[in-house]
């Protein structure tokens, strides 16, 4: 294919500005519980610790602290939504795993307590991208549902996520122009990028898309190889994270 117009767009890379929050625990409370699919657990907290949170890109992370046998153990969780003036933190829990966090909010009830901490800081892409291309799994939905709900008009989205099933795909607001592509595959195969590849080979990615990509550390390799090597993309316009590593309790990898 003639990659010169992707060439001439690793010249302009759009700006990423990197911003620390100051980090601290907050305790809050289980205000409602939502199963939005059979496997999204959708968790409202409220506490007056988070007049303060700020989370600037949907992609953030904070920490949630979980008390065990063992000790403490924490995972990586995205803040779906909040509210300052209402003091509400909406979180989205992918049951695909029996971890201490899925327990958790499997047994959770109105009135239960939860440490968070974060997030440590925020990766906001520049305003001035107007297309995006969103690739992830089940632990990537509340991320990719957060950037589709919060992207003005004038803004072009194509989302390509896989799921087990139907029964699965959610349903998002928004004020941006929305392609929603759904792959069904069984959680078994969630280490392989097969289903992912297959539906990134009907998109045309338009020169100015910043592409993002989130699920099982190997298909996002996979993907982001396929991309650089076989699409010529620019790396430049590329944000790829490993969200959960096969195998591998509370890992992530970046890429770049």
């Amino acid at each position: 294919m003639d990659n010169k117009p992707f060439n001439e767009q690793a010249s302009s890379a759009p700006g990423i500005e990197r911003i620390r929050h100051d980090t601290r625990r907050r305790s809050l409370t289980v205000e409602s519980i939502t199963d939005i699919t059979p496997g999204m657990r959708r968790i409202i907290l409220r506490g007056d610790e988070l007049a303060d949170f700020i989370s600037l890109a949907p992609d953030d992370h904070i920490k949630i602290f979980i008390s065990t046998a063992e000790g403490e153990e924490r995972r990586d969780y995205t803040p779906r939504r909040y509210d300052n003036a209402a003091r509400s933190l909406t979180i989205d829990f992918a049951l695909h795993e029996a971890g201490p966090v899925t327990r958790w909010a499997l047994g959770a009830r109105p009135g239960d307590r939860l440490e968070i901490g974060g997030p440590r800081g925020s990766a906001v892409v520049s305003a001035s991208v107007k297309r995006w291309l969103l690739i992830g799994d089940e632990t990537a939905l509340p991320a990719i549902g957060r950037r589709i709900e919060e992207s003005a008009a004038g803004t072009a989205i194509t989302t390509l996520a896989a799921v087990t099933g139907p029964l699965e795909e959610q349903a998002f607001e928004t004020r941006a122009e929305l392609d929603l592509r759904w792959a069904h595959r069984p959680l078994s195969e969630a280490t392989d990028a097969a289903a992912l590849l297959t539906l990134l080979s009907t998109v045309d990615i338009q020169p100015g898309t910043f592409v993002w990509i989130a699920a099982e550390a190997a298909v996002t390799r996979d993907i982001r190889n396929h991309l650089l090597t076989e699409r010529g993309y620019p790396l430049s316009w590329m944000k790829a994270s490993g969200y959960w590593v096969f195998g591998n309790a509370d890992a992530t990898e970046k890429f770049g």
